[in-house]
């Protein structure tokens, strides 16, 4: 599939690329409210980048513009039965060592705590191990983000690092954690065979 076309349906949730159409639904869900709710689980150390909605139609063209000829697409949206929830994403840490991260953020509070994240994270992390010639799929997360770390526990992911009382929020202390899955750990826990890439290829 190319990146414009990316389509993974799971049991509850959808994953899909971003057309030039959600552009308006996705911003609303992520920049319209001041201090929006999601985004105090999601890296809150970090300020969310201020975007007007054509800034973010740019911003969204150049991410998929960039984008290698053999690259899946980088960032999806998550749906379910029709309504924009979320994204799911990934970044490169260290392209020429294949070391990749993923995310996943899910805007609407109503849909925290009922296996949405899981699945979606799952179908991206099944995704990505068939789109490239990944040996870890990784992830990154604070302490107080106990949900994100029992997804990725859930999922698989081991602790891989934990950096202690390096993130400070509203006055506290908080560690940052590392987690990651091999390709045959993730094969072994969830049977995933199929469209296989060798991690050496």
């Amino acid at each position: 599939m190319t990146a414009e076309d990316t389509l993974l349906a799971g049991r509850s949730v959808t994953l899909r690329s971003i057309s030039d159409k959600d552009h308006e639904s996705l911003w609303k869900l992520i920049y319209k409210k001041t201090d929006p709710e999601w985004k105090k689980w999601d890296a809150p150390y970090y300020p969310l980048e201020p975007h007007t909605l054509d800034s973010f139609r740019s911003y969204e063209r150049a991410r998929k513009e960039r984008l290698g000829a053999e690259e899946p697409d980088s960032r999806l949206i998550i749906e379910v039965k029709g309504e924009i929830i979320g994204t799911v994403s990934y970044y490169w840490e260290h392209k020429p060592s294949r070391w990749l991260e993923v995310g996943i953020g899910i805007y609407r509070a109503e849909y925290w705590n009922g296996g949405y994240g899981s699945e979606a994270l799952k179908l991206w992390i099944d995704h990505l191990f068939s789109s490239l010639p990944l040996a870890r799929v990784g992830l990154t997360t604070w302490s107080k983000n106990e949900r994100m770390m029992r997804v990725a526990e859930k999922l698989g992911m081991k602790l891989e690092g934990r950096m202690r009382k390096c993130r400070i929020y509203e006055g506290k202390y908080y560690d940052s954690i590392r987690m990651g899955v091999l390709r045959e750990e993730w094969e072994a826990v969830h049977g995933w065979a199929a469209n296989q890439i060798s991690s050496k290829s």
